[in-house]
């Protein structure tokens, strides 16, 4: 197991004693929270350590009121590609389970999160890498990014990879992914729906920095219920997504926020949001 991660400043997280940069940036001193991925030697492989330092800052993140919105990107010549295979062919079974798990509930995680988690992405965003794209609720890509499912050129198929993936795709693009390892560019991630759009690499973040203000505008309550609401309907039957949104918006409706908002669009002026 690794060693617990030691902190250097209120928003930075360290990794192991041989190096001294942080793994992974995390600054949430704005509405705009922004994390990094800083293993840019090894493509931000995410490791263990990085798993659970990005759970930590997520986690940190859920829990910081002003926080209107998470962007998630990396370091050096790429957003990420995937999990660690050194770190994989040293583990025991037991550590690999647990591995495997682990990155499981940080991709839920994503979804759990109060807060929209936009991707920023650049270079490649292979395996697991690629899955942590498609569990944020949207992402902006550079021109000149690649997307993959790569496992099964090395006998490991991107199954859990598969999950997010599938349900931005659809059945044959996400097969086809993960069946011939063949990389997608961005222009055609774009076209599939695993990003929203894609932007020349020298305007990412004006692009990402103009869609997270975009949404860090609205009532950070009503973006939380929105986002349980959407993700909970979309294993639902139509009949009873439409019941459990009917709820949903009965719930939000009640909210200091909705009347607010209400007031202020009829009254045409600004709204001024309480997060209640």
């Amino acid at each position: 197991m690794s060693p617990p991660s030691r902190r250097v400043e209120a928003n930075s997280i360290t990794p192991p004693e041989h190096s001294s940069e942080p793994i992974l940036l995390a600054d949430l001193s704005g509405q705009i929270a922004r994390i990094t991925l800083n293993r840019p030697d090894q493509r931000n492989a995410l490791s263990d350590e990085l798993l659970t330092d990005l759970r930590d800052a997520l986690e940190r993140c859920a829990a910081a009121e002003h926080v209107r919105v998470v962007v998630i990107g990396g370091s050096g010549p790429a957003f990420s590609a995937g999990h660690d295979l050194r770190e994989l062919a040293q583990a025991s079974a037991a550590e690999v389970e647990r591995l495997f798990r682990a990155c499981s509930d940080t991709m839920l995680l994503l979804q759990s999160l109060p807060q929209p988690v936009i991707a920023r992405v650049h270079g490649i965003a292979t395996a697991a890498g690629c899955q942590l794209v498609a569990a944020c609720d949207l992402a902006v890509a550079a021109e000149g990014a690649r997307f993959a499912t790569p496992g099964v050129s090395i006998g490991l198929f991107c199954s859990t990879p598969a999950v997010p993936l599938v349900r931005s795709v659809g059945r044959k693009r996400a097969m086809e992914m993960l069946l011939t390892a063949t990389p997608i560019d961005a222009e055609t991630a774009c076209a599939w729906g695993l990003v929203n759009r894609v932007v020349p690499a020298n305007m990412l973040d004006e692009a990402v920095d103009e869609l997270a203000a975009k949404i860090a505008g609205a009532s950070r309550r009503t973006l939380a219920l929105g986002k349980q609401a959407f993700y909970r309907q979309i294993a639902l039957s139509e009949n009873d997504a439409y019941a459990l949104t009917s709820d949903a918006m009965c719930v939000n409706a009640a909210t200091e926020d909705a009347h607010e908002g209400i007031a202020a669009f009829l009254g045409k002026r600004a709204p001024r949001w309480r997060d209640r």
